[in-house]
């Protein structure tokens, strides 16, 4: 069986890697093509096992070291329930992901570190018994609804993105407890919002660009969860002693 030849540039920041090995293969002979065919071996196998297993997601022969540890961590999730797939280079969770994962019920999944912009709503629906969920250094400027549904959720991390307001789904998680959204360009908040959580415990908005007006608000907030910010900076018109 010959394994498809592609996996599509949506899933990881892999095609650098792969000029950079073929460059080293013409440059070095023979002996240098032997090395490439060596490294690719794991990749290949990879390859065929996902298509003998029904996969649809198309990788190709010279997968990369970025999507091989894509699947290596899959395999560990299979025996520990915890998903990690931190700096993986990925733009977003790779359909493939979903089916190697299928029979197994993640408690927790770790897409730290890598350059998502975006969360399928399906994630939800696929791994919806996840507890802890960090979504930190990516490049995310929104959530999608569905991730409502995520009913078990109870700390989530979207700290170190592009956030400007924090999405409403985070109120509409039934038992989340931590909410970590610091280091965002987050402007305002919605008051009414985020009073209506009832489950929260702390929701860490630090180092977010926050106007004066809503920074006194939240600091004034008569709520049922700690929410912790920075000192604010004062304006220039604000100091008097300038």
């Amino acid at each position: 069986m010959r394994p498809p030849t592609h996996f599509g540039n949506d899933i990881t920041n892999t095609e650098s890697n792969g000029d950079e090995q073929n460059n080293n293969n013409n440059n070095n002979g023979n002996g240098g093509n032997n090395g490439g065919n060596n490294g690719n071996t794991g990749g290949s196998n990879i390859v065929e096992r996902l298509t003998q297993m029904g996969a649809t997601i198309n990788f190709p022969i010279i997968t990369g070291r970025g999507i091989i540890r894509v699947v290596e961590r899959c395999d560990d999730a299979k025996e520990n329930n915890n998903l990690d797939l931190s700096e993986c280079e990925l733009i977003q969770v790779p359909d493939a992901v979903y089916h190697l994962m299928r029979h197994t019920e993640l408690k927790t999944c770790d897409l730290s570190g890598n350059v998502i912009t975006k969360i399928s709503p399906k994630f939800a629906v696929k791994f919806n018994l996840i507890t802890d969920l960090n979504l930190s250094h990516n490049q995310m400027a929104k959530l999608p609804d569905e991730l409502a549904d995520l009913q078990s959720l109870q700390m989530l991390d979207i700290s170190h993105n592009t956030f400007i307001t924090l999405p409403a789904v985070v109120f509409k998680m039934p038992k989340l407890r931590e909410l970590k959204a610091n280091n965002n360009a987050i402007i305002d908040i919605d008051g009414d919002e985020i009073i209506t959580s009832e489950s929260l415990e702390v929701v860490d908005l630090r180092h977010n660009p926050l106007t004066p007006m809503c920074h006194d608000l939240l600091k004034r907030a008569v709520v049922s969860f700690r929410i912790e910010l920075s000192e604010r900076e004062k304006e220039d018109w604000e100091d008097l002693t300038i």
